[in-house]
C-alpha cells in the first residue's frame, strides 16, 4: 500500500512537474523565493497593526515569530525522521524531472517546509484578520495553495510534500491562533487589574 502510493506520488510528481514550459518558469521561480513576499508580509503586518493596539500587536508578532519556528522544526524533525529524499536525489525521478532551480537543495524533502509556513501564516492572520477583512482568508488560502504548487514545478517537492505541509501548517496556525486569543485575554485580563 505505501509502495503504491510513493509510486503514484511520484508519477503524479513527474506530471505535475513537466506541465512547466520556459515562458512560465521564472515567475514560478519569483514566487516560490521568501524574500520576494517581504512586501506582502509588511502588507499583513500593516493590516494586524491596524486590527489590533500597539501592544496587542506586539504580543501577536511574538506569537506569529513562535509559530513559525514551531512550523520549521517540526518540518525538519518530519524531514530527517523520514529521510525521504526529494525529487532531484531520486533515481529513476532526476532523471526525467525538469529542476527549474540552478540547486537541487537539501537532501529530504518531506514534508514541505514552504508550504507549512505559508498556510500557518495564511490560516492565522486569516482568522485574526477576518471579522475586519473577510476577503482576504480565501485570498491567503490560494496564496499558500500556490506555493505549494511552486514547489513542485520548480522541482523541489513530491505532491505529498506539499499537501502534507499544507495539512501541518493549517493545525499549526489554527492552534497559534487559539494561543494568541487566549494570551491576549489575559493580558486584557491583567490590564484591567492594573
Amino acid at each position: 500500500m505505501l509502495d503504491e502510493l510513493i509510486q503514484f506520488d511520484q508519477e503524479l510528481f513527474i506530471y505535475l512537474n513537466g506541465l512547466g514550459n520556459t515562458f512560465w518558469d521564472a515567475f514560478w521561480l519569483i514566487y516560490t523565493a521568501k524574500i520576494h513576499w517581504i512586501p506582502f508580509y509588511a502588507l499583513l503586518g500593516y493590516l494586524l497593526y491596524k486590527r489590533l493596539n500597539s501592544k496587542m500587536f506586539v504580543l501577536t508578532l511574538v506569537v506569529i515569530a513562535l509559530m513559525i519556528t514551531f512550523t520549521d522544526q517540526v518540518t525538519n524533525l518530519f524531514k530527517h525522521g523520514f529521510e525521504r529524499l526529494r525529487p532531484c536525489h531520486e533515481d529513476g525521478v532526476a532523471e526525467v524531472m525538469r529542476l527549474v532551480r540552478s540547486k537541487c537543495g537539501g537532501k529530504y524533502g518531506y514534508f514541505s517546509g514552504h508550504s507549512s509556513n505559508s498556510m500557518a501564516l495564511a490560516i492565522f492572520v486569516g482568522l485574526i484578520l477576518r471579522a475586519k477583512y473577510n476577503y482576504l482568508f480565501p485570498v491567503l488560502i490560494v496564496w499558500s495553495l500556490l506555493m505549494g504548487y511552486s514547489r513542485i514545478y520548480v522541482g523541489a517537492h513530491y505532491p505529498l510534500d506539499v499537501l502534507s505541509g499544507l495539512l501541518f501548517g493549517g493545525f499549526s496556525g489554527f492552534l497559534f491562533y487559539k494561543l494568541d486569543k487566549y494570551l491576549q485575554s489575559r493580558f486584557q485580563l491583567i490590564s484591567k487589574k492594573t
